[in-house]
């Protein structure tokens, strides 16, 4: 039986109810996809995941690819769901249509990853589709022909090549060389050690198009000297045929903790032979091109977590509804209750609860970022539409990251000692998903990303924007919500209090530079409050939705909108009041902890 539990109906709920994407499907520029379609597809995407994709996810665990003399073997099993997902075209969701793609919604889009990457996240790492698409963008006319279209005709691998052995998160400090051999038509040698490429090298596609930043020789330091490269596994001749191995090499894999069926490598380029790169555009503007390519996985990994977390609160819900041990609280003393399942325990249902309320928080988060990213298309000529998916990108992978991994012990406990077991799937789900807190830069990089990039660059105007739609949920609504919406008034107010004093250390720090460090001790704080403080109102609004519909609701659905009900209360109760703590340590900073001596850690 399947590990993986969807919940399509939420999907749906937030799709057509809440954010009523068949509005806009079917139409400019979502022309090919309609709400029916949207819907057939779904219900399509939901079985492959279920049965097929899902079908590798233990067996990959417990044996996975290994590296034999410099090429890494996938389990067939692995390579059975690639198959299904090739054969039923379901990367043309992904590529533009002039280049034989779909016009469909970005948040239609995210549907389908949320379902995919759930059921099985490292399977699903090893679909490249997104290196060509990004290269379809950036990339010259010839390699657009050359590269791009042939890797999406014969589905090719696609990696991201950032990080080195040396330079992990400080990315400007990279030491990977690119040597000229004719400028004019922008082709380097390469020559460097990466570590951690996701997907890195297997034998599953023909070819492996890999975008790699390095240095071209006499390059400037930090992040701008860097430029971006198209360095195949294999060479790829004028006429779209393949030619001779490449000289970028899989020279280890990595043995990890979780996902260890996707294969992290270290790559060396330019070992034993030359390694041909090709810059993209023809152009070094790389830090901006690859950020292309990272804004779309961060995306990506919180949608990841949020399918996580979804699953794990689904599987710990049907084992709690199962589980008989104990009596009814109230009998406690009566040595002859009869046992009752552990749902019925108080402890029991505030985890349950727990989990409920925010794997529903964060998929309401990834479905409003969806949803943003369809106005931005939409409405190009407006700007407001990219900055509010600028500021919400960080709290989509930061804050969901963070919460997923944090609940999925809730998610085990729900278990008790047989979560801690491999015969259920919660002890792998926190294995594979403790990475998403460290993939694409990791959450005290979101937080300054946050802070310095989303709010304070932009003076404030986009946050504000969006505190005035919570302000204006804040002013009325169903009297049913009113506690709740005092309660989210207050975290706003909070907010406000948080980023002023984060300001204020900012304007500080000319005088007195020490100031940042006050900021720096708080930014992950503030992210958390921001992400909540958005996710109560997303929740409040799903609440207004149900409260409207339960009158008319037939009966399997009244049970849905209840709870959607109570998912709201409950976090607006349990989350927003943090608001005003996190608000209150950031004004009592004294900077202490910087002035330590390293010796009293």
């Amino acid at each position: 039986m399947s590990h993986y539990k969807t919940n399509l109906r939420d999907i749906e709920f937030n799709l057509f109810e809440v954010y009523r994407a068949q509005e806009y499907m079917g139409k400019e520029p979502f022309a090919d996809i309609d709400e029916e379609t949207a819907r057939d597809m779904l219900a399509e995407i939901e079985r492959l995941s279920v049965e097929v994709f899902a079908a590798s996810f233990e067996e990959a665990d417990r044996n996975p690819p290994t590296l034999v003399d410099g090429e890494i073997r996938m389990p067939q099993v692995m390579k059975d769901g690639l198959d299904a997902y090739y054969e039923g075209g379901w990367d043309d969701l992904y590529r533009p249509p002039e280049l034989g793609g779909v016009a469909a919604s970005m948040s239609l889009r995210w549907a389908v990853q949320e379902l995919l990457v759930g059921s099985n996240p490292a399977l699903f790492l090893f679909i490249g589709t997104l290196m060509p698409v990004i290269l379809h963008q950036v990339g010259t006319p010839e390699q657009i022909e050359r590269f791009a279209k042939p890797a999406l005709e014969h589905n090719w691998g696609g990696t991201m090549v950032l990080t080195e052995p040396d330079a992990g998160s400080d990315v400007g400090a990279g030491l990977t060389k690119a040597i000229p051999v004719d400028e004019e038509r922008g082709i380097y040698h390469l020559e460097g050690v990466k570590r951690f490429i996701t997907s890195g090298d297997h034998d599953y596609a023909e070819n492996i198009l890999h975008l790699v930043l390095a240095r071209p020789v006499g390059a400037g330091p930090g992040t701008k000297g860097l430029s971006m490269f198209i360095v195949p596994k294999f060479m790829v001749n004028e006429d779209g045929t393949l030619g001779e191995r490449n000289g970028v090499v899989a020279t280890n894999l990595e043995k990890k903790m979780g996902i260890k069926a996707s294969t992290t490598c270290e790559l060396t380029f330019g070992m034993d032979q030359p390694c041909v790169g090709y810059l993209v555009g023809n152009v070094h503007d790389g830090i901006r091109q690859m950020f292309l390519v990272i804004e779309r996985a961060r995306m990506l990994i919180g949608t990841k977590s949020t399918a996580t977390l979804s699953t794990a609160y689904l599987n710990s819900l049907e084992y709690a509804k199962t589980r008989i041990q104990g009596p009814d609280m109230t009998k406690m003393t009566d040595k002859a209750a009869p046992r009752v399942e552990i749902i019925r325990h108080p402890d029991v249902r505030r985890m349950l609860m727990l989990q409920k309320a925010h794997a529903e928080g964060l998929r309401a988060l990834l479905y409003y970022t969806g949803w943003v990213q369809d106005q931005r298309l939409l409405h190009p000529d407006d700007p407001s539409w990219d900055k509010l998916d600028d500021l919400l990108l960080p709290l989509v992978k930061g804050y969901s990251s963070e919460k997923s991994y944090e609940l999925l012990a809730t998610s085990l406990q729900v278990f008790g000692g047989s979560g801690f077991t491999m015969d259920y799937p919660i002890e792998q789900y926190i294995r594979d998903t403790k990475i998403d807190t460290l993939y694409e830069g990791t959450t005290g990089i979101q937080a300054l990303d946050l802070f310095f990039r989303k709010i304070a660059r932009d003076q404030g105007q986009t946050l504000m924007g969006l505190g005035g739609q919570v302000l204006e949920m804040v002013k009325g609504g169903p009297e049913e919500l009113a506690t709740e919406r005092g309660l989210l008034g207050k975290a706003l107010e909070d907010l406000q209090g948080h980023v002023g004093v984060m300001v204020g250390h900012l304007m500080g720090a000319p005088q007195a530079p020490d100031e940042l460090y006050k900021l720096g001790l708080h930014a992950n704080a503030l992210l958390e409050t921001v992400a909540e403080v958005v996710i109560a109102w997303l929740l409040l609004r799903h609440a207004e939705v149900a409260l409207a519909a339960l009158p008319e609701a037939d009966k399997r659905d009244v049970a849905f909108y209840e709870g959607k009900v109570a998912a709201a209360r409950f976090f607006a109760r349990h989350a927003l009041p943090k608001a005003k703590l996190r608000r209150a340590a950031a004004e009592h900073e004294d900077g202490a902890l910087m002035d330590l001596a390293d010796e009293a850690f």
